[in-house]
Formats: structure tokens, sequence, C-alpha cells
């Protein structure tokens, strides 16, 4: 029997960003209403006089989530945010969303309560009607998949690919506060795991922790810049870190960008905790993900109307495509702005 010739492309060679478009590059879309499908946070379909969006999320544990340290309430909040970020990336208001989980005999019906009490908590707050979903037997623990449904008027919509040469680009909050506190979290894994230490010290890495174990959506700023008439030229949510989400609208848009490392909007606990683990935080700003921030442009023109506004930060500036996308260093360097994902199967 002859050995198979069939050429094998490993998919870690392509990393994530690239096997997306691998998969989907040939794609057609042929019903009327698919106003766009892949290539945004959300899918966007016709309705009439306003536009529903659609998205999935999948949460694996072990790769996701880590159930040592996350508590089920928790991870069923948390679920619910990252899934709805999806929508307000879009400019949109979530409505409904579905989960569907897939769970081992570890999980009790008393375990399966704590995490659709974090479901339902969330779903209430952030006035999302969890409508239903689906449940099946895993033999790797715990499964999470959503989809969720939103609305938006169809002159309010905000895609990626609508930034402007000379726009500010800005971001709501802070960032790589998620990704510090996933490291302080880890530490204090190993330290149990290493050397059987029940109690953890955490003080003083409260908020950072939180923003790991329990982020909230950002329906605040969507409902800011709604109330003062200002409609992004582009948006998404900061869910794989500001580079890579940098580099989707630079792409979809068509244009070059220059980040301003001074400007970047970085907590107090993230310092401390980079500093104390040896790490960067300008790479756990840029890199980290989980942020559950906003990162949008606007016309040069609202400068003044936005440098007043509490909780948005102007990071730095669309170019033209051509000048390429950079992190311009204090002292004036400019390094080339690459985007880390995921990368292993």
């Amino acid at each position: 029997m002859s050995a198979d010739k069939t050429p094998r492309t490993e998919v870690s060679s392509l990393g994530e960003f690239g096997l997306i478009d691998h998969l989907t590059s040939s794609i057609k879309l042929t019903q009327p209403t698919t106003v766009l499908g892949v290539g945004d946070d959300a899918a966007v379909i016709s309705a009439g006089d306003r536009l529903m969006l659609l998205s999935t999320d999948l949460f694996l544990e072990g790769i996701h989530f880590d159930l040592v340290y996350n508590p089920l309430a928790h991870l069923g909040y948390k679920t619910v945010v990252n899934s709805i970020m999806d929508i307000y990336a879009m400019n949109g208001t979530p409505t409904q969303i579905t989960v569907a989980v897939g769970l081992s005999k570890k999980f009790s019906v008393e375990m399966l309560d704590q995490l659709y009490s974090g479901i339902k908590l969330a779903c209430e707050h952030y006035d999302v009607d969890f409508v239903g979903g689906d449940t099946s037997s895993s033999y790797t623990g715990l499964t999470l998949s959503t989809s969720v449904v939103g609305w938006v008027d169809k002159d309010r919509i905000a895609y990626r690919s609508g930034a402007k040469e000379n726009d500010l680009i800005c971001v709501t909050g802070n960032l790589g506060a998620a990704f510090m506190g996933l490291q302080i979290l880890e530490r204090e894994k190993r330290l149990y795991t290493d050397q059987n230490i029940a109690k953890t010290n955490l003080d003083g890495y409260e908020y950072i922790i939180q923003r790991q174990l329990k982020p909230e959506a950002r329906r605040d700023m969507v409902e800011l810049l709604k109330s003062l008439g200002i409609k992004p030229t582009s948006m998404i949510d900061i869910s794989d870190g500001l580079a890579s989400e940098i580099l989707h609208i630079c792409k979809s848009s068509k244009v070059g960008a220059r980040i301003y490392l001074d400007k970047l909007p970085i907590a107090s606990q993230t310092f401390k905790a980079a500093e104390e683990m040896n790490f960067d935080p300008v790479v756990a700003a840029l890199n980290g993900g989980e942020d559950a921030e906003l990162l949008f442009t606007v016309p040069i023109e609202l400068h003044d109307q936005l440098k007043n506004l509490g909780g948005i930060d102007v990071v730095g500036h669309i170019t033209a495509e051509s000048k390429g996308a950079f992190l311009v260093t204090p002292d004036g360097s400019e390094v080339l702005i690459q985007a880390q994902g995921w990368t292993k199967q």
C-alpha cells in the first residue's frame, strides 16, 4: 500500500485570522435579506426598517476558562457579556440570547443552577431575553455556545469598514486589566498546586480580577454616544487585544493607523501587577484581550467634544493605507503593529 501523499497543512500555521479567511473566503451569499455575513462582529440581516444583528460564540473549558478559579455564576454572567459585546460593537442593542451547554459527569444539578443563575442575572441586567438553547453530554468538561440577536437602525449601524483617513481612534475604559487579572489568578493557582497553599492573597488586585472573572458590557458608552448624536465611522469590541482589533479595522476600511503608546489607558492595578510579575503592561494592553471595551473611530472634528467625556480616550488617528499600522513611542519611533490572536491547535 502506498503512503498517502495528500498535503497536510497544520491549522496552527495559519493562525486564528488566517484560518477564518481560509474557511470563509469562498462563501457566497444568496439570500436578498443578508446584508453582511462573515467579516464583522455580527452578521447583518435586513428586517424592514431596521437591521437584525446575529452573532455566535463558543467557550471551551481549558481553552477559554478554568473552573479552578472561575465561579460558575461568574462564568455564566461573563458568557452573556462577551456575547452581547458583539452587538454593542455594531452600535446595536442586544435583545435575545440562546445558550447551548455540553457537560461531563462531574457537573451536578446544583452546579448547573449556579451557572444559569449568572446567565439569568446578566440577561436581566442588560434587558436581554434568554429564549432557549440546548444541552448535551460531553467527554471533556464544560462547553458553552451562545447565539445572540440584536437590532440597530439602518442609519446608526457601525461596521469595521467605515474608518476614514484622519479619523480619531478612540477606546473606552482601560486596557490590559483582564489579562493581568488572569495572570494573577494563574499565579495563585500554581501556588496552590505546587505548594498546597490554600489561602491566597489577592488584596490590591480586586479590580483587575473582576475584569477577568465578571466583566461588564459597555452598553453605557453606546448609549452615551447616541445621546450626543455621535455615530462612530467604525467600531469593534476589544476581545483579542487592541493590536488585533485595530488591524481588523485597517483591513476592512483599507486604511492605516498610528497608535500612540503614551496615550494608552492602563489602570494602576494593571501597572502594579505587571511590575510585580516582570511583564510589560503595554504588551498586556496591546495583546491581552478580554477587556470588554470598544475601539471606534470618529471624525477629527469631534476631538474637543470627546476630550471632555469621561471613560473615552483618543489613542491615535487613521492614516492612508499605504502608511501601514504602527505604534508610536514617546521618542517618535514607530513599531509595526502585529496581531497575536490564536495560533495553537
